[in-house]
Formats: C-alpha cells, structure tokens, sequence
C-alpha cells in the first residue's frame, strides 16, 4: 500500500489552505471527540528528517556535527525500543493457536465458511462443468477474471492470496498469473473516527497534542489500513500515518484457520497439484502476519535504507518512531508521483524509462547482492520524486534471496547464454526447485524445445514476460516446488518491466540488467560466479575474445564498473592449486595472442616496405619471412584487433588507473607466474621457429620449380 498520492491531486494552493474544525463521534463509550483538522500546507513546510533537523538547528561546527550524530543515533535507538515496547503485543502467526482459538467457536467458523464456499464453490463448479464440456482451455481467461473478481469480494485474505498466486507459475496456468497480477489490494476505507481513536489509544496521547494538522479523510486505502497526511506539531514535519484496519487480526486468522484445513486436504487427496499446499499457506501467512506489525514494517524500512539509499537516485522514507507503534506507523512524506502516470511524470520533466531503469538496478542489486529485497513494487509503492529520484514505499512484505541463489541465479543466466540445458536443469537444485533425488534429465527436452525458439533473437531482445511465461509452462508441467524468494523476484521484475513497456513498447529489462550481470562476473571473487565467468569465456579450450568484449562493453556500463577489478578473479585462480587446467588454456592463449601481434606486426612492416626491395629481400614472397594463406593472415589480423580493443575499453574506463597494471605486476614476480611467462616464450619461439623452417624448407622448391 503506497503511503503516499498522486501530489497535484491531493494538495491544495497555499492561497486555498483553509482550517476546518470537525466533531466526530468515536465508537468507544459514545465520547465526541472535537478534532481540529487542517489542509496541510506542504508548499510550505520542507519535509526533512528529526535528525537533519536538530542538526542543523544546533550545530555549527565539524565536532559538534559528531557529538549531535552521535546523540541523535542514540535518542533514535530509544525511540526505537520504546516504539517496540508499544508493539509487544503484536500476534504471530501460529497454526496451533488459530486450531485452539476456532476450534471451539463452530458457529463463526461455519459462517465464515459458508461464505467462502458459496464463492470459491460457485468458481469450482463452473471449472469442473468446463472440463466435463471439454471447454477448459477456451474458458480459461473468463474463469480467471471470475477467480479475481471471486477474491475481491471475499475481502483482505483472499486479496493477499491472490497476489500471492499471481507470482506462482508452478500452480497457476499463465491466464490465471496474468488475471491475478491485476489484484489490487485497494478496499472500502473504515470510519475517520475509528482511525482517530486507534491512534490515540496506540500512541497514548491525543491527536492535538502530536499534529498540527491532519487530513480529515485517508488519501489512500488498502486491505490491511488506511494513510493519511499530517504534520508534526513539534517540528512541523510533514509525515504520513498508516492506521491499521480494526478487527483485522480476527478476520485473517479466522480465514488462514480455514484455507489451512482445505490446504491438509489438498495435499492428502489431490495428486495433480505436487507442490506442498501447507507449507505454501503457512509461510504466506506468517508474512501476512509480519505485514500487521508495523513496527517491523518501520525496521524493514530502516534496513532497507542503509542497503540501498546510498545511490543518488533512490529514496527511501525515514521512520519517526515516536508516533509508531504495532498498528500505526508514521513515515516521512514523499512528494511524487506514481510510476504508471507516464503523463504527469513527463509533465515533470522526467522520463519514465529512466526512473524503471534505476529501479531496475536497485531491485538487481535487492536481489543479488545482499539478498534483502521488497517483494510488493506495485506502482502504487513506486513513486517519482519532483527531483528525478525513484522512492521506494510500504515495506511490510519483505524477502531475502538465499546467498547460495544468488550466485547460482547469475550462473543460471550464463548458462543461458551459453545454452547450456543440462547445467539450466542442474542449477535448479542450487536454487531450490529440486529436491536432490529428483532426475534432471527428462526436463532438459523442454527447456531445450523453449530456449532454441525463445533464443532465435538475442538473450537481449528476449521480453522478460515471455521468458517467465514460457519457464512457467515448463514448472507447470514437472515436479517444481518454486521457493517464495524466487516467485516474488520474478514478481518484481515483471512488475518494472510492465512499467518500461507503457513508455517504450519495445523495452527489454534483460537488456537492462546486462550491465549488472556483465560488472557482477568480471569483478565478483566468488568461486561460483569465477567458475561461470570461465565457463563463458572458454569453449572447446580455446578463449572467446568476442565475449570478453561484450562484458566489458555491457560491464562499463554499470556506474559501479572498476577497470581495476576487472578480472582479477580469474588472475588469482589462474596462480592458485586448482587453477592448473585453467594455466594450460592460458598459456596456450597467450601463445596464440603474442604471435598474432608480432606476425601482424611483420606483415604490416612487410606491406610498407616498397615492392623492387621486398622481391630482392625475401625473394619474391607474399608475407615476408613467413608463410601464411590469407584465411590465416585474416585470422591473426582480427585477433590482434580483439586484443587491442579490449585494451582500449579498459583504458577508457572513467576510474582507470596505471596502478591497474600492479597487480599483474606483482604475479608475475611469482614462481608459478614466471613458470608461465617461461612457458609461454617458450611455446612462442617454438611456433615461430617452425613457421621459419616451413620458409626455409618452402624456398628450393619454388626455386627448382621455377627453373
């Protein structure tokens, strides 16, 4: 749920700001409550976090900005604590206590059933009279539109769950992926006075006492609260305020307790669906659950800051843990736009695609680099800031990438790449699709039979939505249990990807993420991605200039590309105990390099020298000293150009240093790398020495021929 709105629809002129009072009536004892409500003034009032703001208001030298930090982190870390003492009665999910709590309440879990049946019963009857009529396939996408509408209707829970199911390609066909990817989880607001009461009750203080103003009505609604605008009455801080809906708690538990008990019987009696169906319903869930303690909301947002706001172009909300608690959070208010109103974003003087690309980068470097990742980017949490910055909202559904997938989800690409199906199907159990006894085999024909198709175009043309719909078909077809991090990775990528596609039809975020990748596999020290970064540039032991050169290319484009850490990698293991196949490839590389250099180098010579003086010196031959068809002559000509390029790409890289050159510097001083240098002179001597025999050998008998 975004904590924000659409600015330019919501705020009034300055010149308009007018102040109402309001009485309403709270629910609780029959009280009034006299509520002074303004029109926030956000023209006028700079939104800057308690921490800047002290800062600035006390400090005025290079020490006191220490001290005051210092003070501030720790004031923060108190309002922290006490913001979770307020929060200690938080519910978790837990099975046994739903059974416990409902077990002994049959009338309202029978209503509640009765109510859920009537709807999922009425879908299910129309599926089972479909396949009965054989018109399953050709009724598909109404009965997905029916399953949507279906969910809306049964309220929060089955909302949530059919989000959830929008990112399960191993239990949906791809009509109902794409139907409930439409789910939004926008709902009826619930009254201003129950909102009001909550926040006093959970803050234990009175609303005059903490805003200056508040919004006399939410600004946006969602199935687990409502926001609205406010403004702090101690700093004048424009601030938004999640407020919980009421019996939120009840309701979701009392649905889990009954989807899990159909859940038990999925997995007893229903054979074709191969996934565990519990286990699914039991860690959704416990997110769903993480979702109503806004507390952890308030960390997941701190957290996420420290990982990723330190890029120029992202922005992160901060917490104002004084006025948060288990059901009411207040985050700092962000001004901007949603990233689907591609009108009033370019009104701004922004590009759309730029805001989707850096969200992009973001959400790779969520995913593979550390593992913490926001798993809900809907547009609706996806803001663009009047500055260009892309603002990242709601961080109640938080993920982490196992660090083992991480690296074996870049392998998998490489693998791609390469088209290598066996290591594809291999990878799965790096990333848990598989379980290990489970038989690869007879699922490299189908990933054969999508990839040759999808793959007549370039990795980089391939729309991320086709792949995803076309790997989708296949887990639906085998035995895959698809783990939640990764459903909820593809999720997200789709999700920026369908963004890119409302400014630019033809837009790739594959083609996007290369640099990444590229950047990820030239200067990442881990064995695994060393491993791929080999297997990519070695095939048939001979090296592929033509791919070094389209990952530095791809790689520089990454403004975290270091020239200087290009390779290194692979420069270690090329000198470490495991590295003696690769030292074979190398030195034979460098032998095959080093004479394409110097013949080029002698041809070239050879070809300025005027043509009276090359037939009286080297008798009449067409390459001077050497014998060499023009395919070969060809060959080495393009070869040295590789080389030279290559060169020249990691020279112009902008952090480019001399000093690059150090470190190879420093291995060759050592014993295994002067092994190498001597193996190498020695295999160069050694094919110029017969290159001249060859000459020498070829020169009587084109004289004896001649006469």
């Amino acid at each position: 749920m975004s904590l924000t709105a659409n600015h330019h629809s919501m705020l009034p002129s300055c010149a308009d700001a007018v102040r109402v009072s309001r009485a309403k009536s709270s629910s609780s004892g029959g009280r009034k409550v006299k509520l002074r409500v303004t029109v926030p003034r956000a023209a006028l009032v700079e939104a800057r976090p308690q921490q800047q703001v002290a800062a600035i208001r006390d400090v005025s030298n290079g020490a006191g900005v220490a001290l005051q930090v210092g003070r501030d982190r720790a004031e923060d870390m108190q309002a922290e604590a006490r913001a979770m003492s307020r929060a200690a009665g938080a519910s978790l999910y837990s099975p046994e206590l739903l059974a416990t709590k409902y077990g002994s309440r049959p009338l309202k879990v029978l209503s509640r059933a009765l109510q859920i049946f009537t709807g999922l019963g009425s879908f299910a009857l129309k599926v089972w009279l479909d396949r009965l009529n054989g018109e399953l396939d050709r009724n598909m996408r109404s009965r997905a539109i029916e399953l949507r509408q279906t969910f809306t209707n049964l309220g929060p829970t089955f909302v949530k769950i059919g989000q959830g199911l929008s990112t399960r390609p191993d239990l949906c066909p791809p009509q109902y992926l794409e139907e409930l990817s439409e789910l939004q989880d926008a709902l009826p607001t619930f009254p201003d006075a129950q909102a009001f009461s909550c926040i006093e009750r959970e803050l234990g203080r009175s609303l005059d006492t903490i805003y200056s103003s508040i919004s006399a009505s939410p600004i946006a609604a969602a199935s687990l609260g409502q926001v609205y605008k406010a403004q702090l009455k101690y700093s004048g801080q424009v601030v938004a305020v999640k407020v919980q809906r009421p019996g939120i708690e009840e309701a979701i538990g009392l649905d889990f307790y009954l989807i899990r008990g159909v859940g038990i019987l999925i997995n007893r009696y229903v054979d074709i669906i191969t996934s565990d169906v519990v286990a699914l319903i039991d860690e959704f869930a416990r997110r769903v659950y993480q979702e109503l303690n806004y507390v952890q909301e308030g960390q997941n947002a701190r957290r996420f800051k420290k990982l990723y706001a330190d890029k120029a172009d992202v922005l992160v909300p901060d917490i104002f843990w004084d006025y948060t608690s288990g059901k009411v959070l207040t985050m700092e208010w962000v001004e901007g736009v949603k990233l689907n109103e591609q009108e009033a974003i370019e009104r701004q003087g922004l590009k759309v695609l730029d805001l989707v690309n850096t969200g992009i980068q973001c959400s790779l470097r969520q995913l593979l680099e550390y593992g913490y990742f926001h798993a809900d980017p809907h547009p609706g949490n996806l803001l663009a800031t009047p500055d260009g910055k892309l603002a990242f909202l709601d961080f109640g559904m938080m993920s982490e990438t196992p660090e083992e997938a991480r690296f074996a989800i870049i392998g998998h690409v490489v693998h791609m790449v390469n088209r290598d199906y066996e290591a594809m199907a291999r990878d799965y159990y790096a990333l848990d699709f598989l379980s290990p006894d489970v038989d690869v085999s007879p699922i490299v024909p189908a990933l054969r039979n999508f990839f040759d198709d999808a793959l007549n175009s370039t990795v980089s043309e391939l729309n991320f939505k086709t792949l995803v719909d076309g790997l989708g078909a296949v887990l639906y077809q085998y035995p895959f249990n698809v783990p939640a991090y990764y459903a909820l990775i593809l999720r997200s990528l789709t999700v920026l990807e369908g963004l890119a596609l409302y400014a630019d039809p033809k837009f790739k975020v594959l083609a996007a993420s290369y640099p990444y990748f590229a950047k990820r596999l030239l200067t990442d020290p881990n064995p695994y991605l060393r491993d791929a970064l080999i297997e990519l540039l070695f095939k048939d032991r001979k090296f592929r200039w033509n791919r070094l050169e389209n990952l530095l290319v791809q790689g520089k484009q990454d403004r975290d590309f270091s020239a200087k850490d290009a390779l290194q990698p692979v420069l270690k293991l090329l000198l470490g105990p495991d590295g003696v196949e690769l030292r074979d490839l190398v030195i034979k590389e460098a032998v095959r390099v080093t004479e394409a250099i110097i013949l080029s180098s002698v041809i070239e010579s050879f070809n300025s020298i005027p043509g009276p003086m090359r037939t009286f010196v080297f008798n009449g031959s067409a390459n001077g000293p050497f014998t060499i068809s023009s395919a070969e002559k060809q060959s080495l000509m393009e070869l040295r150009t590789q080389v030279i390029t290559i060169w020249g790409l990691l020279r112009s890289s902008e952090n480019f240093d001399p000093s690059l050159l150090q470190p190879i510097l420093q291995v060759l001083q050592e014993p295994e790398a002067r092994s190498i240098g001597g193996r190498v002179v020695g295999g160069i001597s050694q094919r110029l020495a017969a290159r001249l025999l060859q000459q020498v050998l070829r020169a009587p008998e084109t004289t004896a021929s001649a006469a």
